[in-house]
């Protein structure tokens, strides 16, 4: 399990290295329930990417479990059924763990595939840093969400640029300010459709599909990284503990969220 360890005014959890989440029972009633939400997940984005057109759909990869089952079902149920022609990218925001770069490359070479990837503005960054300090993002929430901003929200809005729908891995059970999240929705942040397949998945049926699949995926999730983030602004999570619990742990659990997916 995991131990605190104080460093200074940041309290950081020392994970263990056996989560048993990513591992749940493969039984007979759960294995039939990742085979139909998977082939429903692809229904869904075949039907989305026939509506927008190639090219105009793309799918945002944080290398998140969520979002490694719907790598895997983008470019590997699609080819065992069709070719859906969704476009695959990820948001390098400069200071991610080792182990999400690992996946990256990974990632790329067991599904012999080039994923786009968007970084930040390096005028923006250094100005930040420069006026505020490089971890400047514990001492205020403001200053929080302007480094979130500039080095995801900023990028993700080059990503989307041109595009008519996105997709995401996010999940209704994964924190209070996603329960009421739809599978298809307008967002009017971005001015385009917003997919999010997997909302009714559950943990243990993402790591199902990741099992029975051998999906790659981030180690970190074996020692209670349920969700991982920039480095600075994720911890390991105890046992019971709200799967997004780690994220930017020192704010109130409510209204916690990067602004990728915050509605205007």
């Amino acid at each position: 399990m995991a131990t605190d360890i104080d460093l200074g005014q940041v309290v950081m959890l020392k994970p263990g290295a056996n989560n048993p989440a990513t591992k749940p029972a493969l039984t007979d009633e759960l294995v039939a329930s990742v085979k139909r939400k998977a082939d429903e997940v692809h229904a869904l984005l075949s039907n989305a990417a026939s509506e927008f057109g190639a090219g105009n759909i793309t799918f945002a990869n944080s290398f998140g479990a969520e979002d490694m089952v719907l790598t895997d079902i983008i470019l590997n149920h699609a080819a065992r059924v069709s070719a859906l022609g969704i476009e695959i990218f990820s948001l390098d925001t400069g200071r991610l763990p080792v182990e999400t770069y690992d996946l990256m490359a990974a990632t790329e070479k067991h599904y012999n595939t080039k994923l786009k990837v968007f970084f930040p503005s390096a005028d923006k960054v250094e100005a930040y840093v420069n006026t505020n300090g490089i971890n400047a993002f514990y001492e205020s929430i403001d200053l929080r969400k302007a480094c979130c901003y500039m080095r995801k929200v900023e990028p993700l809005q080059r990503a989307l640029k041109g595009k008519k729908a996105w997709i995401t891995g996010m999940r209704a059970e994964q924190s209070a300010t996603r329960v009421n999240l739809p599978v298809r929705e307008f967002d009017s942040g971005n001015q385009l459709e917003k997919f999010n397949p997997l909302s009714d998945w559950t943990e243990k049926e993402v790591w199902a599909y990741i099992r029975l699949h051998e999906v790659p995926y981030n180690r970190l999730h074996d020692q209670f990284y349920p969700s991982i983030g920039c480095a600075p602004c994720t911890r390991a999570v105890a046992m019971g503990e709200d799967v997004r619990a780690g994220r930017w742990w020192w704010e109130d659990p409510n209204s916690k969220e990067c602004g990728l997916h915050v509605k205007k």
